[in-house]
């Protein structure tokens, strides 16, 4: 598969023209990258209105995931989640619909993008066992919700997978929401892969109508990079309206060293990629049966994932982070219950060997409860208000009682504790402290 931008960005820095024009390094500085960063010059293509290369490699990624159309996203997941939303406003049932039902452990960007266009969510909750970072729905937990509206919403929003690993059944909730007339927006953020393993779990294959992709989480692509796909059974307005959602919420001068990694990544799916995927998810799941009979108690659930349940072990996430970092190995995300670690198709022999000589004589204590994700608050104010009103940071030992202005959380994993407009519960102060928080911003109370 060709690689259209990449080409034209060496060809361009090969011909040492003189660069009168933006960025100010000139194409030279200590990073070494330098002559590949450019900025819209004549033959360069623009990612708001492309024509030329960008349109091309955008074409190629479409035929890969098997899309209506493939967006690029040069400010991650992010910048797509708003789109979809955007996207799913514009086309709602009813013109005064404002609500989204939304699995509560959404990412703070889904808050965001409701603030921005003043939507409202009405939380879907986990079903049986959760924690901070997961919330298992069923279909018939969807079927009776959506049964129960008044109204119908203008979309359901979930994310699968989750930052545990967590795969919700994509296929049977995209059921329930057509049925309904809804449409089904999907953060696949950790997701990109799953539509080279075989068969596909991409949720583009099992019957979403949007979706975003982290690109840069589990495919090589720089950070920042990401996708916004829209399914080919999609309404063809949501293609003819993404560029213009994506550009609502994106800067002008988007990463022209993003864009490369995400045209220089169709090259390296067409290659092998599937049979390197494949390798790796069978050495990872032998990794896991090995840790499991050391008693290491490891969560199964997204094929390139590795979660071990510190609650399980008797121990916390982040005494399991360290003893990885001792043996060499830095994970992705650790909490008082958890330490995950991430694996790509380009995992070295070296990957798996660490993290197993990491758990050499490993004894389980008396295992504890995991930590539950707070209920939510008493709703005071809308996400917009919450969040575009007057705000002061204050103790978290002291938050009892206000009403949430931002979301209240950490990166990763970035799901809130606290939602903008909702009152703090002891609950919710209680794991904010666990989790290290010193303050946390609140709506400015009135005098």
């Amino acid at each position: 598969m060709n690689t259209p931008i990449c080409d034209f960005v060496r060809g361009y820095a090969d011909a040492g023209n003189a660069r009168l024009h933006m960025p100010g390094h000139k194409g030279a500085g200590p990073l070494g990258c330098e002559a590949l960063d450019i900025t819209e010059v004549e033959g360069a293509d623009d990612l708001s209105h492309p024509k030329g290369i960008i349109l091309e490699s955008e074409n190629n990624a479409s035929t890969l995931f098997g899309t209506r159309h493939t967006f690029y996203s040069a400010g991650g997941s992010s910048q797509c989640v708003k789109a979809m939303l955007y996207l799913a406003m514009l086309h709602r049932v009813s013109a005064t619909s404002r609500t989204v039902l939304a699995g509560r452990n959404a990412h703070k960007a889904f808050l965001h993008a409701c603030a921005l266009l003043d939507l409202e969510p009405h939380w879907l909750l986990p079903e049986g066992e959760s924690s901070l970072c997961a919330c298992p729905l069923s279909p018939a937990g969807l079927e009776r919700v959506l049964a129960d509206q008044d109204a119908s919403p203008l979309a359901v929003y979930v994310t699968s997978p989750d930052y545990l690993g967590g795969m919700l059944d994509i296929g049977a909730l995209a059921d329930v929401c057509h049925r309904h007339g809804v449409p089904l927006l999907v953060d696949n953020a950790h997701g990109a892969y799953l539509r080279f393993l075989s068969p596909s779990r991409h949720p583009m294959d099992l019957g979403a109508d949007l979706c975003c992709d982290s690109a840069h989480k589990t495919l090589p692509v720089l950070t920042g990079g990401a996708y916004l796909h829209v399914s080919s059974s999609a309404m063809a307005s949501y293609e003819h309206e993404a560029r213009q959602a994506l550009a609502l919420f994106g800067s002008s001068s988007p990463s022209y060293l993003i864009l490369q990694s995400l045209d220089a990544c169709n090259h390296h799916l067409v290659h092998c990629y599937t049979q390197r995927l494949e390798r790796v998810v069978r050495r990872l799941d032998e990794l896991k049966e090995r840790l499991v009979a050391k008693g290491v108690p490891v969560r199964f659930g997204e094929p390139l994932k590795l979660v071990i349940d510190g609650w399980a072990a008797g121990c916390s996430g982040y005494e399991l982070a360290t003893l990885l970092r001792q043996n060499g190995v830095e994970p992705e995300y650790a909490d008082p219950d958890e330490v995950v670690l991430m694996y790509a198709a380009d995992a070295s022999e070296s990957d798996f060997h660490r993290v197993e000589t990491a758990f050499v004589g490993f004894h389980p204590r008396p295992r504890r409860s995991p930590t539950a994700l707070p209920t939510p608050g008493e709703r005071v104010l809308s996400p917009r208000t919450a969040m575009l009103s007057p705000w002061e940071e204050v103790s978290v030992a002291v938050a009892a009682g206000r009403v949430c202005a931002g979301a209240a959380v950490s990166c990763p994993p970035a799901i809130p504790i606290a939602v903008s407009g909702e009152r703090i519960t002891m609950e919710a102060v209680a794991l904010m402290m666990d989790l290290g928080f010193d303050t946390v911003s609140v709506v400015q109370e009135r005098i």
